[in-house]
């Protein structure tokens, strides 16, 4: 009799877990119709980017870029300097390696070494970036070429990824590549396109997010828990910082790159295109979070099959302020690391530091960190509540004698239970 009933209590609780798979996997799939529809009608034709291009191009807010090589570099009196007034500069003779000029010696403007700040400093033999004004076929020291930096750092960190995280790593890499063509090559076009930059953001965060989250993580029940639970906090991120950003009604304007936006077009909404944004940079961190917090909660039920939700839910919740705490104090360490130069400019000027943070600057960081941080601690009960509420309610743990574990026979042709959604070995080969 006993053992009958222990049978029927676990019948239950995997009934039970069935059906509320059933229906998180209904509504994921309706957000996934949605996306693909989202997708399908924002997808950009290249009109906008075309005209921006040619816009910003007639203010001369653009300019040809070439690879050079400096051949020769020079110091002497400046060209304008006088016998009252001398002057000393720098003139560069550099090579382009492609455009109209390519492989012909051209002199570059000349530096004036008596000017305070920076002043280019490049060594023959050097590679550099130059610009040039077609319409005027005038050529001008732009930046260093570091690109073979950039690949080579590139190379080190795929090297170190792929040997620590092998098969997973790879797909991590996959991944982090679909995002930036997500980004490149839908989200941005699409805005410039004239559609709204928050639809756009939204559509564009569901496709990486669902792309993402089971290209890197598997097509493991939990990692649809975490992409749940990332979808609900984004939502309400995305609430959060609607009210707020119009409440502190930012323009979008107070970067340089915002200004330039708003003088070259007028159809872009840079108030929507910062709440765009947020959700976009929201995305990277709910990752961590809800993907740790599934898997926590995973390998708590399946180290002791028998806790019930509402311990579950406790010990779960433990491990998840710990790691929210250390995540919102990261947050902020990158905001305010991405600002240092600013940080130190509002630092000596005579404002308090309350008026230094209402600058719209200062105060877009801060709504940004505390918006995303918001939606992070909302993203560590809903993470669990979903995990514990699919791994069954309090009769869930009621077992038949002995654990079930994969690749017994007692698994097979079964009703899912718990012991699924611990991290499966065969993604990490």
């Amino acid at each position: 009799m006993h053992e009958g009933a222990e049978s029927e209590a676990a019948a239950g609780g995997s009934a039970r877990t069935c059906r509320r798979l059933r229906l998180l996997l209904a509504v994921l799939a309706v957000a996934l119709v949605a996306t693909a529809a989202g997708v399908v009608w924002l997808w950009p034709d290249g009109g906008g980017r075309t005209a921006l291009a040619e816009a910003a191009g007639e203010v001369g807010a653009t300019s040809q870029r070439f690879s050079a090589g400096v051949q020769s570099v020079r110091e002497g009196p400046c060209s304008y300097s006088v016998e009252g007034n001398p002057q000393n500069c720098r003139t560069v003779v550099a090579v382009p390696r492609s455009g109209p000029d390519a492989g012909s010696a051209v002199t570059l403007p000349e530096f004036n070494l008596e000017q305070t700040g920076y002043v280019p400093d490049p060594a023959p033999g050097d590679r550099i970036v130059v610009g040039y004004e077609p319409s005027t076929e005038f050529y001008f020291y732009a930046d260093v070429d570091r690109r073979a930096t950039l690949w080579t750092l590139a190379g080190v960190f795929a090297v170190f990824v792929l040997v620590l995280g092998r098969l997973r790593g790879l797909r991590a890499l996959v991944s982090m590549v679909l995002t930036g063509l997500v980004l490149v090559g839908f989200v941005a076009p699409s805005i410039l396109d004239g559609h709204e930059p928050l639809l756009v953001a939204v559509v564009g965060a569901a496709a990486i997010a669902f792309a993402g989250f089971y290209l890197t993580h598997g097509p493991a029940p939990e990692t649809t828990v975490a992409l749940a639970a990332t979808l609900g906090s984004l939502a309400l991120t995305l609430g959060l910082s609607a009210l707020f950003f119009g409440a502190a009604r930012f323009t979008g304007i107070a970067t340089e790159e915002g200004a330039i936006l708003s003088f070259v077009t007028g159809g872009i909404d840079l108030s929507s295109l910062l709440l765009a944004g947020v959700m976009i940079g929201a995305l990277g961190a709910l990752d961590d979070v809800t993907i740790t917090q599934a898997a926590t909660v995973a390998e708590l039920r399946r180290a002791d099959p028998t806790m019930r939700a509402p311990k579950l839910i406790a010990a779960g919740l433990r491990v998840g302020r710990a790691h929210i705490a250390s995540t919102i104090n990261t947050l902020l360490l990158a905001y305010v690391g991405a600002s240092m130069p600013l940080l130190l400019l509002f630092a000596v000027s005579e404002q308090s530091w309350a008026m230094v943070a209402n600058s719209e600057l200062i105060a877009l960081e801060i709504a940004r960190t505390l918006c995303g941080s918001l939606g992070l601690v909302a993203a560590v009960p809903l993470t669990t509540a979903l995990a514990a509420a699919l791994g069954g309610g309090p009769d869930a743990g009621v077992y038949r004698r002995g654990v079930r574990r994969r690749g017994r026979p007692e698994d097979s042709g079964g009703p899912p239970n718990w012991d699924d959604f611990a991290p499966r070995d065969e993604f990490d080969l």
